[in-house]
């Protein structure tokens, strides 16, 4: 008992013990790349055994003899066994080589990098927005639990998040840009704020971010806000809590300095889990607005069984979940010295 209060002393104190930790983030580290590895194995193959030929929508565009279909065949792989092509597939993503994509003719990477500022600027805003929203919501559900706040707040995110996020964003659209004329309804930028200048193309971008960004707020906030919310209705119920209001502490500081902190620990969790969202959780958003960002790119290439291009992005998700989770798992025993070793 002597040592494992030490430990936790030293825990408690100094943050992280050097050796176990390090024994720890190793085998953390271990577990995120064969979960990386087993995620990108189901997703290719997969891919593969869905129905369809990847040559055959650029066989319907311009018709191509024999001879030509069976070369780009070649040239794509397409013809070698399919663990050969796994192989080949896995070896590319761990030297960044994501081959060329089928549909465009273009390095799959170029394409990624082209989309991914547009995605990552709208998942971000959304990211920022939600938590930090939805943090200050689930606090003041906490705090008029079983109220008419506490009941109004709750039917509400619920309704919202039953509603499909496309549905949302047509109300937008209509209610933003086509009955106040407020918004722009589609696309990024506009040329010619473009051309006026760097400051009116930041405004310009911001300007068409507005309807996009609430559409998936709106759609997405209900599970932050709740989760917040249960879990510090959890944390003001535990023991230690209680005999600190025996004691006299008030109930803000209860609320703001013990339990807050406590409750994070979900809410982190649920971070590592969305990073993902940043890539292709916004599709049918991007679809609505026309966002030109990753999620569209995504589903184009599902569809035209652009079996380069949708692998990339499949690589890009599971990296991102898997780093998520390492990132969600550092975070929380940094807050919370219960989950440290």
């Amino acid at each position: 008992m002597p040592g494992r209060w030490h430990r936790a002393a030293n825990c408690q104190g100094t943050g992280f013990p050097g050796g176990e930790v390090s024994r720890w983030f190793a085998g953390r580290a271990v577990q995120a790349a064969v979960t990386w590895a087993v995620a990108l194995t189901l997703l290719f193959f997969l891919m593969r055994l869905t129905p369809g030929d990847p040559l055959a929508r650029l066989a319907a565009d311009r018709p191509l003899p024999p001879a030509a279909v069976q070369e780009l065949r070649h040239l794509y792989g397409l013809d070698r066994p399919l663990l050969a092509q796994y192989t080949t597939f896995l070896g590319g993503v761990v030297r960044g080589d994501l081959g060329v994509s089928i549909q465009f003719g273009l390095p799959v990477s170029t394409l990624i990098a082209e989309r991914l500022p547009a995605t990552v600027l709208l998942g971000g805003v959304v990211l920022v927005i939600d938590f930090t929203l939805g943090l200050w919501l689930g606090v003041l559900q906490a705090r008029d639990r079983g109220g008419r706040l506490d009941r109004w707040l709750g039917n509400a995110a619920l309704t919202a998040y039953a509603v499909p996020s496309f549905w949302i964003g047509l109300c937008f659209v209509w209610l933003g840009a086509l009955t106040w004329h407020a918004f722009p309804v589609a696309g990024m930028t506009d040329p010619l704020a473009t051309a006026a200048g760097p400051w009116a193309h930041a405004l310009d971008i911001g300007h068409h971010l507005v309807l996009p960004a609430l559409t998936l707020v709106v759609a997405t906030i209900a599970v932050t806000m709740l989760l917040h919310r249960n879990a510090l209705l959890e944390a003001l119920d535990a023991d230690w809590l209680r005999t600190a209001r025996a004691k006299g502490l008030p109930e803000s500081t209860v609320l703001r300095r013990h339990a807050w902190r406590t409750a994070l620990g979900p809410v982190i969790a649920l971070l590592g889990l969305w990073l993902p969202m940043l890539v292709t959780g916004a599709v049918f958003t991007e679809a609505v607005f026309a966002w030109p960002g990753l999620g569209s790119l995504a589903a184009d290439a599902v569809i035209a069984r652009d079996y380069p291009l949708a692998m990339g992005c499949a690589a890009l998700v599971a990296t991102l979940v898997v780093l998520g989770n390492l990132a969600a798992d550092l975070l929380h025993a940094a807050l919370d010295p219960r989950v440290r070793p």
